[in-house]
């Protein structure tokens, strides 16, 4: 699936300043299956772009096009589809649920789809070295292991695009390496792409592409 941004300008942004390479305001399309550094300074709609793409924000001019359709015409249960089996967000806030356990969490997402067995969640949170907080709750984790969490949640459904907003701002080097080695291989899987926004750093990896707020 291409994702078109057909000259979007959310209003919030409409009285700033955008280049020509920025995706505001421009005909822009993700193609399907790139890997894309979405690279931008603070303010400049990192997090706006991840609601814009999700379905979540209404407030802009211009047009959303999954492939050739007009998402302005979706109904709720076309947005249902789309974020159960096209899109998978990690958001910059995590929106784990802080009183359940990362088990509990991990299950609540796999469930909708049933893609991996417990067993295969648990070698994935080995993979990030956070298999020994299986039964501690979210909210008791620290922030680097939080967003290992929310990441390995958002591989736990079919998807041909994975959006991630900020996602290994509290990680180091070597578990940023190990988080992207993971997100990769998943994607590589499903013959999907994604979107990493970043303030700059391209964490060693070689992206296809790379677009500009």
């Amino acid at each position: 699936m291409d994702i078109t941004f057909q000259n979007i300008m959310p209003q919030p942004l409409a009285s700033m300043q955008h280049g020509d390479e920025s995706i505001w305001g421009n005909h822009v399309v993700l193609k399907h299956g790139h890997k894309i550094m979405l690279n931008a300074s603070s303010g400049k709609g990192k997090s706006t772009f991840t609601s814009v793409i999700f379905g979540l924000r209404k407030d802009f001019e211009g047009k959303l096009l999954y492939d050739q359709a007009d998402t302005a015409k979706y109904t709720p249960a076309d947005w249902t589809e789309i974020r159960k089996n096209k899109i998978s967000v990690v958001f910059q806030d995590l929106q784990l649920f802080p009183t359940l356990t990362v088990k509990e969490n991990l299950f609540l997402k796999n469930e909708l789809c049933n893609v991996f067995s417990e067993n295969e969640l648990i070698q994935m949170l080995e993979a990030l070295e956070i298999d020994n907080k299986w039964e501690q709750k979210c909210g008791l984790l620290s922030m680097g292991q939080q967003q290992r969490v929310a990441i390995i949640r958002a591989l736990c459904q079919p998807f041909e695009w994975l959006i991630l907003d900020e996602p290994f701002s509290h990680l180091d080097v070597e578990n940023t390496r190990r988080s992207l080695k993971l997100i990769d291989e998943r994607c590589n899987n499903l013959n999907a792409g994604f979107v990493l926004t970043s303030l700059g750093d391209r964490h060693e990896f070689n992206y296809d592409d790379e677009i500009k707020l």
